[in-house]
Parts: structure tokens; C-alpha cells; sequence
């Protein structure tokens, strides 16, 4: 028996629609990383972009478990000495930007490279309810219903 290697024309994507309202994080972020890198298929195939298409919608109002919504860090830095930055999920939550809470969580799980930038750009976030992916006919997951630690609620950071 001979090993499975997809050829670029087999390749079939399907756009997929995940509601964040409620989902911790860390979990969520595993899950996109590997639908957009194509492991939950039968046919992955390591060197080619062969994942789905992902749309989150709520994602300003995913939650994080324990104290890691005051207590985390997220460090950059800007190239000049002494140039490192910090900030907080809770100051980026409440910020302009909610959504990269998520879009941070989900490209330190894709490998680094060309390959790696091309499955993020397949990754769609939004911070409210509404998506203008609609033509493309995504199927909607539900992912909190997969497993009982997928969900929290709300008031764990509030």
C-alpha cells in the first residue's frame, strides 16, 4: 500500500462558520488552526494548503479560563532598544480591535513560512454577528456542543 499525497487540482475547500459568543480561547484557536492547516481531512497533505476556509463571527465575546483575562501578557517589540511592549487581553478585548485576541492565538499554532502565511490569509474574524461571506454558502459548526469545556460563560471576566 502506498502512501497518499494530494495533488494541488484534487484539493476541495469548503468555508466553514464558527460562533465564538461564549468559547474559551485557547480551544477555539487549536481547533481553527487545524481545520486551516487541513488536519481534520482525510486527504492532508503536508505541503500544500489543502484547509478550509474559516469565518469566526462574535469574537469579542470569547472568554478566557482562570485569571488569564487580567493576568496574561501579549509582548512585542519594535525593533529599537528598549523597545518592548506589552498589553493585556482585557485592554484588547475592550479595545478597537477585539478580534486579534483570536487572530494572535491562531497564528502562533500555524507553522512559520510561506505556507503558514498563505492558510492564515484563509482565516476570517469578525467581532460582532455579521460576515460578508454569505455567497460562498459556509456550513455552520457548532462548536461549544462538541465538548462541555469548549464554553464558559460570560461572567467568568465581568
Amino acid at each position: 500500500m502506498k502512501t497518499y499525497s494530494a495533488k494541488a487540482s484534487e484539493i476541495e475547500k469548503k468555508w466553514i462558520v464558527i460562533d465564538a459568543e461564549g468559547i474559551v480561547v485557547g480551544r477555539l484557536a487549536s481547533y481553527v488552526a487545524n481545520v486551516l492547516r487541513g488536519k481534520t481531512k482525510v486527504t492532508y497533505t503536508p505541503h500544500l494548503d489543502c484547509g478550509d476556509n474559516v469565518i469566526i463571527v462574535n469574537a469579542a465575546k470569547v472568554v478566557f479560563t482562570g485569571a488569564k483575562y487580567d493576568d496574561k501578557r501579549y509582548y512585542r517589540h519594535t525593533g529599537h532598544p528598549g523597545g518592548i511592549k506589552e498589553t493585556s487581553p482585557k485592554r484588547i478585548l475592550e479595545g478597537r480591535f477585539p478580534e486579534r485576541v483570536l487572530e494572535l492565538a491562531v497564528k502562533r499554532m500555524i507553522p512559520r513560512g510561506p505556507l503558514g502565511r498563505k492558510q492564515l490569509g484563509n482565516l476570517h474574524i469578525y467581532g460582532g454577528a455579521e460576515h460578508p461571506h454569505e455567497a460562498q454558502q459556509p456550513q455552520k459548526i457548532d462548536f461549544a456542543a462538541k465538548n462541555r469545556k469548549n464554553a464558559r460563560s460570560a461572567e467568568s471576566h465581568v
